[in-house]
């Protein structure tokens, strides 16, 4: 077990994990940043790199991967403040007698003085097409390099924002783009469903995927059928994109006496939970009117940051002091 005391955990290394880490370290405290996946940025890193931002202040549009690229470089001026464990699952929070939490991973154990949970909806699991689809190589459920489609034949399946906004940036790279949803409706913003069906790539509507045709684990040829009349059609392809969302599971955290409202956790206006020292923030957090945005998660981070700095050093006077003030380190 490690010795050190850290003045706040941090869990799940997603934009909101990251910037809390970085906004704690800012105001002087000791992080253990910690998350389940290889890398940090969660969802934006594994599933959605390639994909533009438009409502991060001061960027008309900025890559998800280039955003977590500048995180990275805000988290490293106070590198020496904060240790971040990937590949890592906490298992277990236990508050100790002196206030203090009992923090246990899948790797070690640690003390910390508080605790912030930002792990969105918890680890998640791609949905799958109804067929058969186990060792298919040229299957894809998360895109990290939309060159590796230039000049394929790609079928992508879903219906929502993803969905179309894959097919809208890989149209004019893959040679085709076909688009399969089993509703006559899309769920996706109504200007990207506009410049889809204006664009170039092939929509099929209601269909679905009856079959796939292949060897030696790749898929050549994919069999819909209309889900009204059952006519059947036979589309040529050389990658298959499946976007039907993520079954989300929030694992061990559960279990740890903590109240939620469907899988967020309810927090009062400092976005504590019902467990004194323990606070949430991004979509790890519900409240009357939250809104479920990468900026409001950053701001909410920075109110958990405060509060839980407050509750590790309750003797001392605590004013938050803005950047300008504090200075780089």
């Amino acid at each position: 077990m490690s010795e050190k005391i850290y003045d706040i955990t941090i869990i799940g290394g997603g934009p909101v994990g990251m910037y809390a880490s970085f906004y704690a370290a800012m105001q002087g405290l000791e992080v253990k940043l910690v998350d389940s996946l290889e890398h940090l940025g969660g969802q934006l890193t594994a599933i959605y790199p390639e994909k533009y931002i438009y409502d991060l202040p001061g960027h008309p549009k900025i890559r998800a991967s280039e955003m977590i690229e500048q995180l990275n470089v805000q988290m490293n001026q106070y590198a020496e403040r904060i240790d971040i464990q990937t590949a890592t699952t906490v298992t277990d929070v236990v508050k100790q007698a002196d206030t203090t939490f009992q923090i246990t991973t899948t790797r070690n154990g640690f003390v910390s003085r508080s605790v912030l949970i930002t792990a969105g909806n918890g680890a998640f699991n791609p949905r799958g097409l109804d067929v058969e689809s186990d060792d298919v190589s040229n299957l894809h459920y998360f895109v990290t390099n939309m060159m590796q489609f230039k000049d394929k034949d790609v079928v992508i399946f879903g219906g929502g924002d993803s969905a179309v906004d894959w097919a809208l940036m890989l149209n004019g790279i893959a040679r085709s783009v076909s688009v399969v949803h089993r509703r006559h409706e899309f769920r996706a913003h109504a200007s990207s469903i506009e410049k889809l069906t204006s664009s170039s790539a092939k929509v099929y509507t209601p269909y679905k995927a009856s079959e796939l045709i292949g060897s030696e684990g790749r898929v050549h040829q994919v069999v819909l059928e209309h889900l009204e009349t059952s006519e059947r059609l036979t589309l040529e392809v050389d990658d298959i994109i499946v976007l039907f969302g993520f079954v989300s599971s929030l694992g061990p955290i559960k279990d740890w006496g903590l109240k939620f409202r469907k899988t967020a956790l309810t927090v009062d206006t400092l976005d504590q939970t019902n467990i004194e020292g323990i606070f949430a923030a991004g979509d790890a957090a519900t409240f009357d009117g939250k809104i479920k945005m990468i900026t409001t998660g950053f701001g909410e981070a920075v109110v958990a940051i405060n509060a839980a700095k407050a509750y590790a050093y309750p003797d001392k006077v605590h004013r938050h002091q803005h950047s300008s003030t504090i200075g780089g380190s």
